[in-house]
């Protein structure tokens, strides 16, 4: 019986070109994946810390009407019409990943972030500020009242200039 001889195949394996191109689309598709993980996981976060503004705010502005009443849990008392923070203090306080206030922040934890306070894991931040109405300020009422900014910050972990911020307004009396 006779066989028939095999033919040998020149082309064996990848060329040089083949695998020059594929390393060029795996560094170019790797990194894109990456980035849209880490861009995905910034969209959480925010949307994270929008759904649960919507009770971390109304705390915050609970609070600043309990320093009005000398009530605040974590705040000096304040005056009508009177500016918070004083020159040089920060007034923020911290809230957990479902919302709730865990306490008040010291400057050096706003700065520098923080993970936990007296034990409790925080995720978000509420910076509070409020000034004065330019007297000069035209409003459609002429009651004096504060501008009041409060600004929501995540993760809480990381330092201020790394974190995300929402920013909210208000007016109090």
């Amino acid at each position: 019986m006779r066989t028939l001889p095999t033919i040998a195949n020149p082309i064996r394996g990848s060329s040089l070109v083949e695998a020059t191109i594929a390393m060029g689309v795996l560094a170019i598709a790797i990194p894109l994946v990456f980035g849209a993980l880490a861009e995905s996981s910034k969209t959480t976060l925010s949307s994270e810390a929008e759904s649960h503004s919507t009770w971390i705010i109304p705390t915050c502005v609970q609070e600043i009407q309990a320093t009005r009443t000398k009530s605040s849990q974590f705040f000096p008392a304040t005056t009508m019409h009177e500016s918070f923070p004083p020159q040089g203090e920060i007034w923020a306080l911290a809230f957990s990943k479902q919302g709730e206030a865990v306490g008040r922040i010291t400057q050096a934890d706003y700065v520098n972030g923080a993970r936990q306070i007296d034990g409790k894991t925080i995720r978000y931040i509420a910076k509070l500020n409020a000034v004065n109405r330019s007297p000069t300020e035209v409003t459609p009422h002429p009651v004096t009242s504060l501008r009041v900014q409060i600004t929501l910050e995540f993760p809480a972990i990381s330092p201020v200039t790394k974190r995300q911020k929402l920013q909210f307004y208000t007016q109090i009396p």
